[in-house]
């Protein structure tokens, strides 16, 4: 028996015969969701229970020699789990076990194979509210968004998925478990060891249970559809609407006109407001009802000043939902052609020179069109191009990409780095910051056995 057979054995000791998958079984699965095509090129996939079996799989991989690459719902956008064949991928989708809901404490514990939908819909059967939200929300998994720090659209309000997070459980990559389920807000004894699991991407450890904080459900929104002049017109909206609602803002969504076309073409949403403004919001404030007048005064009155040249407000829960399918059917890019996700965050107050430039950058390269939106409010921009040859792509990358150093700003928002942006990372990172996190990595994986080649 080879040394590749023996491990195998031993990995189906442990998490029995249904729990691995090798062969045309394994090349059925997709390499992740922006390689659709692409077959999973691991080794083989392992699919642990629990924490046990995750510790086990782990001892057994790091005695042979052999790294491991953890995958969630494989939605991530940056190929932070793609695999190589001397790897075994290791799978969290058996770890989908939510505990009961803690009504008073307001936290739940849940299995890290958990989809962010699960989790959010567990908590609102106690009259609770998991606010992180995303496109992917169905397929998406608490480990992923633990992986990455994940935001989506309620970051104003609710902060990251670090905010989140309470407590955690997490393997490293000899099999140690490293276990801090307190489910405690103040915790102040010395280093927060969960922190250095939320945002690696499975570089130093993999996340298997964690503790989540939950949050009263909100009693109602105010929606509207604003038009501006401009971005930084829509920061004084979002300004005026956080002093005027007490931080209770938490969402504030930019679209720039082609985003907003785009996605408001025949047979997809309704567009609320016309094609002639230079830029879009979503804006949603968390409020009770009888505070709808008070939404409305301060949008008139902003109107009055022209720093809001139209809106449309949401009368109903449809209405609602028609004006966020603008923001969320992002699916309708790839439809278009547009299918190459960029993730960046740029200070407010110089978003507005930052995408002018880009676009006018982006329009001189043949071929090359795209689109931009996002979470405004928090930094947070969204690009969206097609895909081209090497050469063109490379001048896209540089188009959006180059300015950010100089701006102060971030390759990654929210999706991480993964492969597709490991180059990127000096363009928002100094030599010594990426030399400390190698000697974290170090410290945690000295052998790299634990996703080698991701972020640094």
């Amino acid at each position: 028996m080879t040394a590749a057979d023996s491990l195998l054995a031993r990995l189906t000791e442990i998490v029995g015969p249904s729990g691995l998958v090798t062969g045309e079984e394994l090349r059925g699965r997709s390499a992740n969701w922006t390689r659709p095509t692409e077959p999973c090129a691991a080794r083989a996939l392992v699919r642990p229970r629990d924490t046990a079996e995750t510790s086990a799989v782990m001892a057994a991989c790091h005695a042979a020699g052999v790294a491991i690459v953890p995958r969630g719902g494989a939605t991530g956008l940056v190929d932070g789990t793609l695999c190589s064949p001397d790897e075994i991928t290791l799978s969290t989708e058996r770890m989908t076990a939510i505990e009961p809901v803690d009504p008073l404490g307001m936290t739940v514990v849940v299995g890290t194979g958990a989809t962010i939908e699960s989790v959010q819909n567990a908590a609102t059967e106690r009259g609770l509210f998991f606010p992180l939200d995303l496109g992917a929300r169905g397929s998406a998994t608490i480990g992923g968004a633990i992986s990455t720090n994940a935001g989506g659209l309620r970051v104003l309000r609710y902060g990251m998925m670090r905010e989140m997070v309470l407590g955690l459980e997490a393997v490293l990559a000899d099999g140690t478990v490293v276990s801090s389920m307190r489910p405690l807000i103040k915790n102040n004894t010395g280093l927060d060891l969960k922190q250095i699991f939320i945002g690696t991407e499975g570089t130093l450890g993999i996340v298997t249970r964690a503790v989540l904080r939950l949050r009263p459900e909100p009693a109602g929104y105010a929606t509207a559809l604003i038009a501006c002049p401009g971005v930084d017109d829509g920061a004084r909206v979002l300004r005026a609407a956080q002093s005027a609602f007490q931080g209770r803002v938490s969402s504030f969504e930019g679209l720039w006109p082609d985003f907003y076309r785009l996605m408001t073409a025949p047979g997809r949403a309704t567009p609320p407001l016309g094609y002639d403004y230079p830029f879009y919001a979503i804006i949603e404030v968390e409020c009770v009802p009888e505070e709808s007048d008070r939404f409305l005064g301060l949008l008139e009155g902003l109107m009055g000043e022209g720093t809001i040249l139209d809106a449309a407000v949401a009368s109903s829960e449809e209405q609602r939902r028609g004006m966020w399918r603008i923001r969320d059917r992002v699916e309708h890019l790839n439809a278009d052609g547009i299918e190459r996700a960029f993730d960046v965050s740029v200070p407010l107050s110089k978003m507005d020179g930052y995408v002018r430039g880009a676009l006018d950058g982006l329009a001189a390269i043949p071929g090359c069109r795209a689109v931009v939106y996002g979470h405004i409010g928090d930094n947070n921009l969204h690009w969206n191009t097609t895909r081209l040859d090497a050469a063109g792509n490379a001048a896209i990358d540089a188009a959006i990409y180059a300015p950010l150093a100089e701006l102060n700003g971030s390759v990654s928002a929210e999706h991480g780095i993964g492969l597709e942006k490991r180059g990127k990372l000096p363009l928002s990172r100094s030599p010594e910051e990426i030399g400390a996190m190698r000697l974290v990595k170090r410290a945690l994986d000295p052998d790299n056995r634990l996703n080698p080649g991701k972020i640094f």
